[in-house]
């Protein structure tokens, strides 16, 4: 079911700062975005990865910032949907890495499902293939 406005707008808001992380390469933003729960899952299409837990989930960002000068994660299309106090997204995105002083740009889908924990929506699960 279609979110309401105002949940539309709380979860797109989580989403700016996840995209927000990307480009400061804030670990403390990372924690922010996602559950502290041990069984959160984010798929990762470059090396077919599924990380488990924000520890593993942290280690992938960071071994991904080693090996770039600068990263964006701009959001072209996004819809959300939710039901209580659960909320799913996909969206259609563009993923900027510069490494090596040279820009490359891969479109790239991403669900995310978060849930809603003391007013403040968390994701739970993401899933990023390139598109």
């Amino acid at each position: 079911m279609k979110a309401d406005a105002t949940t539309e707008a709380a979860v797109k808001a989580v989403l700016h700062r996840l995209a927000d992380v990307y480009v400061e390469r804030d670990v403390s933003l990372l924690r922010a975005v996602f559950a502290p729960d041990p069984d959160i899952v984010m798929f990762s299409p470059g090396a077919k990865e599924r990380l488990v837990g924000i520890s593993q989930i942290e280690a992938k960002a960071g071994g991904d910032w080693s090996r770039s000068e600068a990263a964006s994660l701009t959001f072209r299309r996004t819809s959300v949907s939710a039901a209580g106090p659960v909320a799913w997204a996909a969206a259609d995105a563009d993923f900027t890495v510069t490494a090596g002083g040279q820009d490359t740009t891969l479109p790239v889908h991403i669900t995310f499902v978060l849930e809603k924990r003391e007013e403040q929506w968390l994701v739970v699960h993401a899933h990023y293939s390139l598109a």
